[in-house]
């Protein structure tokens, strides 16, 4: 059954209305018909079960025959510091990251960060990039749609970032691993974790984050690409001290 997300207040009671763009992709996109069962999930997680009653020139309506509260998922929230890659790169991170349960992401620039994108430009990625994140969280069973923030100056992000558990993913690093500094760590809460862009991060960059509570850690020997170690961190962040099992 195919899940939608919709605003606080579409669903008063028994009946929702849908106009708009959510309008636009159920009758003209998806062309789904009266009969068709739906599921619309609202802001505060509750799932409402439904029927299409009627489709007019702009206005859905549909029938809710049942409504239930899921949980989202289990604690910590993840929060993913990304450093934008070039190209859409980002886009396969923000997509996959979501299935895996990321709470929020945050793309940031630093001193070796390649794409440089005017104010216009960088509008119209992060409206795609929310996008990108609220398609995902309908697919991947979701009651919730991550945080997908404009993109942060590095210091900018290190002052913004509140979690109990900072880490940093960096190849300098040679005796700190992920796996012996998460065995040591109860479950937080919050746990947030960055990843370098394509050049990485300078070594002053990472002392300023080690100021600020971040600790370097490695993954091991293996190089990874950037938009596979926010992926693969996110999956494994879950298994440890998440939802997946």
């Amino acid at each position: 059954m195919r899940r939608f997300f919709v605003e606080k207040g579409t669903v008063p009671d028994a009946t929702a209305v849908i106009t708009g763009e959510l309008y636009h992709h159920i009758a003209r996109v998806l062309r789904m018909q009266p009969g068709d069962r739906l599921i619309l999930v609202d802001e505060e997680g509750r799932e409402h079960q439904g029927l299409i009653k009627q489709i007019g020139s702009d206005t859905l309506i549909v029938g809710v025959e049942g409504t239930t509260l899921r949980e989202s998922g289990k604690e910590p929230r993840i929060i993913l510091c990304q450093g934008l890659p070039k190209g859409d790169k980002l886009e396969l991170i923000i997509q996959k990251c979501t299935e895996l349960g990321v709470g929020r992401l945050i793309p940031f620039s630093s001193s070796r960060t390649v794409p440089k994108l005017d104010q216009d430009r960088e509008l119209k990625r992060l409206e795609r990039w929310r996008r990108i994140a609220l398609e995902a969280s309908q697919q991947s069973n979701r009651t919730d749609v991550p945080e997908v923030s404009s993109i942060m100056a590095f210091d900018r992000m290190l002052d913004v970032v509140d979690a109990e558990v900072k880490l940093l993913l960096w190849e300098g690093e040679r005796t700190r691993s992920l796996k012996g500094v998460m065995a040591e760590l109860p479950k937080p809460q919050q746990v947030a974790v960055i990843v370098g862009p394509e050049g990485g991060l300078s070594r002053q960059e990472v002392e300023l984050a080690e100021q600020r509570g971040f600790v370097p850690v490695t993954m091991g020997d293996r190089i990874l690409r950037t938009e596979t170690a926010g992926i693969a961190i996110t999956a494994i962040l879950q298994y440890q001290w998440g939802d997946l099992e």
